[in-house]
């Protein structure tokens, strides 16, 4: 069940909002836990057991080590947990990928290959792996108390709105929270919440989906007949479309938390605005950034290392595990590498060059890298990869046709990626999103988000294209 689903959104989530706000206070976290159990096994009945039964051990091994005192005995139960957590990772996600890699060898050495059925990958697993090690590192950490009750624990690893696809929520922006979000459970919040729920409605419907329809067709081309102008109009469509289709789930994400009283962090910044590789890591998915900053680069040691070399070393590290985590491929782990290199490339010398070519330059040279990264992260393979880039740049038969209605959400993808590059529309972007509202402003926020409520279900209901691209992984 996806948010941007008919049966979701006329469904599950009035059922969902109207039992919530009818049951007692003290019987909210229990509706929250039950509707989020029902979403999750709607669409992985069989994994749902993996989830409970995980958590159930992680809940009992956090709470013996936050009470010994043993530093050897707490370090033992943080590695036990790590372990359990990254095994189950590994065994699903990347289990088929070793195989195959294996087999390959084999298969090159005249050796029969083993033998071995395919895994299925639960839905979300990356995510909520990642939340349960923020749990058991912030308390062995003892940045913050572990929860005194298994259902409360329960509640913080199977939150609905953020379980399968983020944002990662890490356990201490949100423990107090679990036991108590008067102070946010307002009316005002709750219609805010809606404003921001429809909006990344909105951005996935009208924008992303539109844009991947069109990329789906061009990437499904033998590239060989591929002219350059079609080429380059499927990774910018692409590239819209992953921004869009992954910023809008998570305002959904965002917005449906705050119908509850839930704040959660944000997860995107206009990334494409960016200025440098580095501007564009702090603007996207940044919530898998501050996870990999707080427990990958800096236990590595982060900038706080002797030499330039152990820096750069430490940022490789962290962006080729960031490629893999997106998924078993090393067309991933390329794209980790890719990034890896810029940001390096920026510390020794592009910056540089960057302050003196303006702030134009550096937007359209960013994004221009991003964009051929895309290509990497789209395509599976590393040879079709590369002959994909050869079309992009052979300049060959800069033509093609393509309908209105695909320029008119182009333009529009365009538009709205780069708004806030100017004043006034990081202006409005601010207005809308994080300034307080007069009442006049909500009866009209309510209105236009009503109106994009509708014309997301009337998309949904007649197009029937609608996938979501971070469910991969």
């Amino acid at each position: 069940m996806v948010f941007s689903s008919i049966i979701f959104l006329l469904y599950f989530l009035p059922a969902y909002l109207l039992t919530y706000y009818f049951a007692g206070k003290k019987y909210k976290n229990f509706v929250i836990l039950f509707f989020s159990i029902f979403f999750y096994a709607w669409g992985a009945p069989k994994f749902i057991f993996v989830i409970l039964g995980t958590t159930f051990l992680d809940y009992h091994l956090v709470r013996w080590m936050d009470k010994t005192e043993s530093i050897l005995h707490r370090r033992l139960m943080l590695a036990l947990s790590v372990s359990i957590n990254l095994g189950l990772l590994v065994y699903f996600k990347y289990c088929n990928f070793f195989i195959e890699n294996i087999n390959e060898v084999l298969s090159v050495a005249g050796t029969s290959a083993i033998p071995w059925t395919k895994l299925i990958l639960p839905i979300g697993i990356s995510f909520y792996t990642f939340e349960t090690i923020t749990y058991v590192v912030d308390v062995y950490r003892r940045v913050h108390k572990p929860l005194n009750n298994f259902w409360d624990y329960q509640l913080y690893i199977i939150l609905f709105p953020k379980l399968i696809a983020g944002p990662i929520v890490r356990y201490h922006e949100i423990a107090d929270q679990i036991s108590d979000r008067s102070q946010n459970d307002t009316a005002d919040e709750r219609l805010m919440g809606f404003f921001r729920f429809s909006i990344g409605l909105a951005k996935k419907v009208i924008i992303a989906n539109q844009m991947g329809m069109q990329a789906d067709i061009i990437f499904a081309c033998n590239y060989t007949d591929l002219s350059s102008y079609m080429a380059w109009i499927g990774i910018l469509a692409y590239t819209f479309q992953i921004y869009f289709d992954f910023a809008g789930y998570s305002d959904m994400a965002i917005g449906i938390a705050r119908m509850i009283g839930f704040k959660f962090p944000e997860n995107f910044n206009n990334p494409y605005t960016a200025q440098s590789v580095t501007d564009f890591w702090r603007r996207w998915h940044m919530t898998l950034g501050n996870w990999m900053r707080n427990y990958l680069y800096i236990p590595l040691g982060g900038n706080r290392v002797d030499s330039k070399g152990r820096l750069y070393f430490n940022l490789w590290i962290v962006f080729l595990a960031s490629g893999f985590w997106h998924g078993a491929s090393w067309n991933f782990v390329i794209w980790g590498a890719y990034h890896g290199l810029f940001l390096v490339m920026e510390r020794i010398f592009l910056l540089n060059i960057y302050a003196k070519i303006g702030k134009f330059s550096r937007t359209l040279f960013t994004f221009l890298v991003i964009t051929i990264g895309w290509v990497f992260f789209r395509i599976e393979t590393f040879s079709e990869a590369i002959y994909y880039l050869k079309r992009m740049f052979s300049f060959h038969r800069f033509s093609g046709s393509l309908d209105r209605q695909f320029y008119f959400f182009f333009i529009l993808a365009a538009i709205f990626s780069f708004f806030t590059y100017f004043k006034i529309g990081q202006r409005i972007h601010d207005s809308i999103y994080f300034e307080q509202y007069t009442n006049r402003r909500y009866i009209v926020m309510t209105g236009i988000c009503c109106l994009f409520f509708l014309i997301a279900v009337s998309f949904i209901t007649a197009v029937r294209f609608n996938p979501f691209i971070y469910f991969r992984f």
